[in-house]
């Protein structure tokens, strides 16, 4: 039994033992690879051992794969014992940007010759090769942050600078660029792949002096950079002589006197030798109102504010109740409050009789400001501005006004009783501006014979005078049209079509403001100079820093400057004193265009170089916006009595009139609020509210001792009063201060209501409606003062008023009676005692007897005198009261103080109830 365990034993080891005796196998090589941020690696071939000891368990069997290499991430793992199937895995992220592959060892490893895994054996050593795949993660960075570059204009280039771009990724497909792209679009730029960049036209320094486009990139896997890039590409100009250094627009601002068009400007010649520059500066404001920023009041404002002479004629007033001929005319709104008429072929106005000078002697003036243009048609007709004819039987013209064929006619034909030759009748003018379709101010001045023309205020003399006969004196009436003339006879046309109903004829196209005419004198130069005067125009600012060589020159109207001079630096410090300059308080906003022209003589020649033309604009930005405020009190108690006399009551006297803007960006940066201005008003109007005036009883005016000193005017009707003319807001203050209202007959009426507002500009800015309403306090008490001043002067007393006087007269009489009665009986009395008792008493002496008796006692009792007396005193505190705001003077004062002390002599003896003795006439 021993000996049998013994070799039981031993088989078993020998078993065992021989049992692993072939060790795993594998492939020499093996290639792997592996995606980043993966852990699986694809081999190839696949990781397998074999062992030939299989299927014996263990020896046959796979247990393990090791690894041999420096720091390699990776780990095998056995899938399958049996089959000896392996998967090798990342044991740590893998990142293709840090290392793109890897080698290393690896070897397998059977189980061993039992559960144990002694004896086991192990492979040959295999090299395994891993490739890291790379991914996508990374976008395109430019190496820089700006790219800049500049090139000369004129010229087309290859390559103008290049822009590169990396990435991160470490694979070829990853890490290159592929694609570059201009995005700012609409550019004349293209790019290509590999980041030149070039210009795809001619590039112009004028036309834009820099570009800025921004530029991206793409990767080999489409993947877009994460920033664009900005590249600045600068034009140069190329040596061409012009102007450089100005901007194309300029603001001015309202109130800030001149400013400097050009300060930084100068004249590019390219080095050539010069002999002589000449500039022109021509400010475009045709545009603008009547040819320029002109003061838009109105014509009869504009007269009186220039000192011409009074009694000129309106033939073109806006329309009004009274001036209501030109309501059928045209007019052409949006002017900045200009009145400006438009006659299209069609319209034309009939000025009423009442309103034409009926005799215009050998001295007048006609005015009016005209834009035109060339008429329509191979044939031009006559084109009437006014026309004085016949009204009715013949076509005569008297005088008028027309246009032909560009040429401007006056006709004046004389009557035959003054004169009765052949003498001058028809005065022609050629001009430019007759058909330029702008805006001139034409002035016709008479002096029959003589008759001159003044455009803009130059004088023209005619280049053609023709004469005629005298028109014969006949009883037919004239009309004077405007517009047109009237034909009073109707002859070849108005047999064609049947009629001989008078017309028009002759009809104006174009635009006409502000017509005008004066008899018996003529304007003069200076207030011609004034009516059309620009307040806007181009200046100089600083002459005496001018150079020596440096010669300029204006235009009348101060909108064309010529400045000459031999050096160019010269030249250019002259430029850029050149100004602008608007002395308007309030302007009219909008553009006005620049068009500057320059010629270049060079030694020995007319013309060397050729400097293009300047088109800028000067932006003149909108004014504050003007509030103008009237206040003071609303309303007005006065007696009665004080409407009766012949000052009145002042409705206005406590009357303030402010004007204020909003301040804020436009003065100097201050923080928005309102601040107070001063600045003239054209006209105040002053309005009955209700019915109008009645002229029997009261009336509303002004003396024209208050408008002494002033540039103003007053005229006034039964619709209120209007005060006129361009002045000062205090003098207007003053004016309206002292306009007066009398009511001679207050008893018809408890109260007058007025309405005030005042304006400047024309009505381009306006007051706010100012409404006074004036109430008669009445007294119970009459006087006899009081009746008899309750009528005007001349006027037959009312009924009312005669019974009255008759009633009092009687009340008197019966009063002297009983007194004469009771003093008789009282010195009968008297003698009697004396004879009695021959005591001495006082004697009467009825001659010196003097007897204060108020006529008008009331009878209504104790009670309704106190209320009369009490309202007495609250009237006379109340007037007193008035009279010290209003500042009356000493001798006004002086009368109401005596006025006052009468009636309250009267009231005290009324309350009395009996007669007061003047005693210094009693003798005791």
């Amino acid at each position: 039994m021993g000996d049998s365990n013994i070799y039981g034993s031993s088989f078993f080891f020998t078993f065992f033992f021989t049992v692993n005796k072939h060790k795993p196998w594998i492939e020499t090589s093996y290639h792997g690879v592996i995606t980043e941020n993966m852990d699986t690696v694809l081999l190839d071939p696949p990781l397998v051992a074999l062992d030939k000891d299989a299927p014996v368990p263990y020896a046959g069997e796979i247990c393990a794969f090791k690894i041999y290499g420096q720091d390699a991430p990776f780990e095998a793992v056995v899938l399958n014992r049996t089959s000896g199937e392996g998967v090798l895995k990342a044991s740590s992220a893998v990142d293709c940007e840090s290392q793109k592959e890897y080698t290393f060892i690896i070897q397998a490893y059977d189980c061993g010759a039992g559960p144990s895994g002694a004896d086991w054996k192990k492979s040959h050593k295999a090299v395994v090769h891993i490739q890291v795949d790379d991914i996508n993660e990374f976008s395109p960075v430019f190496r820089e942050l700006l790219y800049k570059a500049s090139v000369t204009e004129g010229k087309i280039y290859d390559s103008i600078l290049q822009v590169e771009a990396w990435d991160q990724d470490c694979s070829p497909q990853y890490s290159q660029i592929c694609n570059y792209e201009i995005v700012t679009t609409g550019t004349p730029f293209a790019i290509d792949r590999n980041g030149n960049i070039r210009n795809t036209e001619r590039l112009s320094y004028d036309k834009e002096q820099s570009y800025k486009i921004m530029v991206t990139a793409f990767d080999c896997g489409q993947k877009r950079a994460k920033e664009d890039v900005a590249v600045h590409i600068d034009v140069k100009p190329v040596c061409k002589p012009g102007w450089q250094g100005w901007n194309k627009r300029v603001d001015y601002e309202p109130g800030t006197g001149s400013k400097q068009l050009f300060p930084k400007m100068h004249l590019e010649t390219c080095g050539g030798p010069l002999s002589g520059v000449r500039v022109t500066v021509e400010l475009q404001t045709s545009h603008i109102g009547k040819g320029c920023d002109r003061e838009t009041y109105s014509e009869k404002s504009l007269q009186k504010l220039c000192g011409a002479a009074s009694g000129s004629t309106d033939l073109l007033p806006a329309p009004s109740p009274s001036t209501n001929w030109t309501a059928s005319l045209l007019t052409d709104s949006g002017r900045d409050s200009d009145l400006i008429y438009r006659f299209d072929g069609r319209q034309a106005a009939n000025v009423p009789d009442h309103v034409v000078p009926q005799n215009l002697t050998d001295q007048f003036t006609i005015a009016t400001w005209m834009k035109h243009g060339p008429s329509p048609g191979v044939r031009a007709e006559k084109e009437t501005l006014l026309c004085n004819s016949d009204k009715t039987e013949m076509n005569r013209h008297h005088y008028s006004l027309y246009v032909h064929n560009c040429r401007l006619v006056f006709l004046l034909r004389r009557d035959f009783t003054q004169v009765d030759t052949f003498r001058p009748a028809e005065f022609h003018w050629k001009l430019e501006q007759i058909c330029d379709k702008e805006w001139h101010y034409y002035v016709i001045n008479v002096e029959f014979p003589a008759v001159t023309l003044f455009v803009d205020g130059v004088t023209y003399e005619p280049y053609l005078v023709t004469d005629d006969w005298p028109i014969h004196t006949s009883k037919i009436d004239t009309q004077l049209t405007v517009g047109a003339c009237w034909q009073g006879q109707c002859v070849y046309l108005c047999l064609k079509i049947n009629s001989t109903t008078p017309r028009f004829t002759q009809y104006f196209h174009g635009s006409l403001s502000g017509l005008t005419i004066r008899p018996g004198r003529i304007e003069t130069q200076k207030v011609i100079s004034c009516l059309q005067a620009c307040k806007e125009g181009l200046d100089i600012n600083s002459l005496e820093s001018l150079a020596k060589d440096i010669k300029f020159h204006f235009n009348p109207a101060q909108s064309v400057l010529v400045v000459e001079g031999e050096d160019v630096d010269s030249i250019n410090t002259a430029m850029t004193k050149v100004s602008y300059i608007n002395s308007r308080q309030f302007p009219t906003p909008g553009l006005r265009r620049l068009h500057i022209t320059t010629t270049v003589q060079c030694y020995g020649e007319d013309t060397c170089l050729s400097i293009p033309d300047i088109k800028a604009v000067v932006m003149v930005l909108p004014p504050s916006e003007l509030r103008i405020t009237i206040a003071g009190s609303n309303r007005l108690v006065r007696p009665a009595s004080d409407l009766r006399g012949p000052p009145g009551v002042a409705p206005f006297k406590e009357l303030h009139i402010t004007s204020t803007v909003m301040k804020g960006d436009s003065f100097g940066g201050c923080e928005p609020g309102v601040m107070e201005v001063m600045h003239n008003l054209d006209y105040c109007d002053i309005l009955v509210i209700g019915e109008e005036l009645d002229p029997e009883r009261e009336s509303l005016e002004i003396h024209h001792s208050a408008l002494l000193g002033k540039h103003l005017d007053a005229t006034n009707s039964t619709s209120g009063i209007s005060i006129y003319g361009v002045d000062s807001m205090a003098h207007y203050e003053q004016a309206v201060r002292q306009v007066r209202y009398r009511n001679w007959q207050p008893d018809l009426l408890s109260e007058r209501k007025f309405r005030l507002t005042c304006s400047e500009l024309n009505g381009r800015y306006t007051s706010n409606e100012f409404n006074l309403e004036v109430v008669f306090q009445r007294y119970s008490s009459l006087s006899l003062s009081t009746i008899f001043s309750s009528r005007p002067p001349g006027a037959a007393p009312p009924a009312a008023t005669v019974v009255i006087v008759v009633c009092i007269a009687a009340l008197v009489v019966i009063v002297v009676i009983g007194v004469y009665r009771i003093h008789a009986t009282h010195q009968e009395g008297s003698r009697e005692d004396e004879e009695e008792v021959k005591d001495p008493e006082v004697d009467w002496n009825n001659s010196a007897l003097t007897i204060t008796v108020n006529p008008m006692e009331n009878i209504r009792g104790p009670q309704a005198l106190d209320e009369e007396v009490k309202e007495g005193d609250h009237a006379e505190e109340e007037e007193e009261e008035e009279e010290r705001v209003a500042g009356m003077t000493s001798a006004e004062s002086d009368n109401s103080d005596e006025d006052e002390d009468e009636d309250e002599g009267v009231k005290e003896r009324v309350l009395k109830g009996k007669l007061e003795w003047d005693s210094s006439s009693i003798t005791y």
